[in-house]
């Protein structure tokens, strides 16, 4: 059987905790499940939890971005959490720009990102007339 890492659903988040050495093929899979998920559950935030990660390769790096961009096109925030010195340092030395990702400490604060990140909707232009 093929290993996968579990996709939990938290009211309108998903949960991704990461507890594994991921390599490319997982992360690809990660990719193809988590988008699918958004799309299946309409969730409007995602939150990938990384401190067990102690290397993230520039292809592991680009897979993050990929799923920041995906989620947001499905109209999900992500929010990428518990992230080592030593994998930002890599990220850093390897360019990488994470476009799109917002990052916080532990799970507690990224989801007070996420939970902040809808209860401010954007103007939709309607307005009220007295």
């Amino acid at each position: 059987m093929m290993e996968r890492i579990p996709i939990l659903q938290m009211g309108e988040f998903l949960l991704v905790t990461i507890q594994v050495d991921m390599h490319d093929r997982l992360a690809m899979m990660l990719q193809d499940d988590l988008t699918n998920r958004i799309v299946k559950t309409g969730a409007k935030g995602v939150l990938i939890e990384i401190s067990s990660l102690e290397i993230v390769d520039s292809f592991i790096g680009r897979i993050l971005n990929n799923i920041a961009t995906m989620s947001r096109i499905l109209d999900a925030e992500t929010v990428v959490v518990g992230m080592q010195p030593a994998v930002a340092i890599t990220l850093v030395e390897l360019g990488l720009c994470l476009t799109g990702i917002r990052t916080a400490l532990s799970v507690e604060k990224g989801m007070n990102l996420l939970h902040k990140s809808l209860s401010f909707p954007t103007d939709s232009g309607l307005r009220s007339v007295d």
